[in-house]
C-alpha cells in the first residue's frame, strides 16, 4: 500500500472480514490468519458484468477464505451478505465489487505449527 489511507482501509477490510467470520461462522476471536495481495490493474483481469445486474468497478476486492467443513448453505449465504453489507457501509466498497470464494478443507489438512494437527488431536 502506498499511503496511510490505503493502510487504514486494509486494516478496516481485515477487521470487517474477521468480524463477519466470528458472527456467521462462529470463528474464535484469535483464529485470525490473513494474507493480502495487491495487484496492478493490468494484472487483474475479470469480467465487469458476469452474474450481476450492475457493472463491477476497478475496485474489485477478491476474498478467498480457507475454512474447515461443516457450515450450512444458510451460514455461507449469511457470510456473503454480511461481508458485502459491512464492507459497503464501513469502507464504501460497492457490493458488486466484493467477490468471495470459500475453500473448504478437512481438519486433518491443518497444522497451526509445532508439526501438529491441532484440529484432530
Amino acid at each position: 500500500m502506498e499511503n496511510e489511507h490505503d493502510k487504514d482501509s486494509l486494516s478496516l477490510v481485515s477487521n470487517t472480514i474477521m468480524e463477519a467470520l466470528m458472527k456467521e461462522f462462529n470463528v474464535p476471536e484469535k483464529d485470525c490468519f490473513q494474507v493480502f495481495h495487491s495487484h496492478k490493474k493490468e494484472e487483474f483481469i475479470y469480467d465487469p458484468t458476469y452474474l450481476l445486474r450492475n457493472d463491477r468497478s476497478n475496485s474489485l476486492l477478491y476474498i478467498q477464505i480457507t475454512c474447515g467443513p461443516g457450515r450450512t448453505q444458510q451460514q455461507k449465504q449469511s457470510l456473503y451478505k454480511e461481508l458485502a453489507n459491512q464492507l459497503h457501509s464501513q469502507i464504501n466498497i460497492p457490493k458488486e465489487d466484493i467477490f468471495v470464494v470459500l475453500v473448504e478443507t478437512s481438519l486433518e489438512n491443518w497444522s497451526f505449527g509445532d508439526g501438529l494437527a491441532q484440529m484432530i488431536i
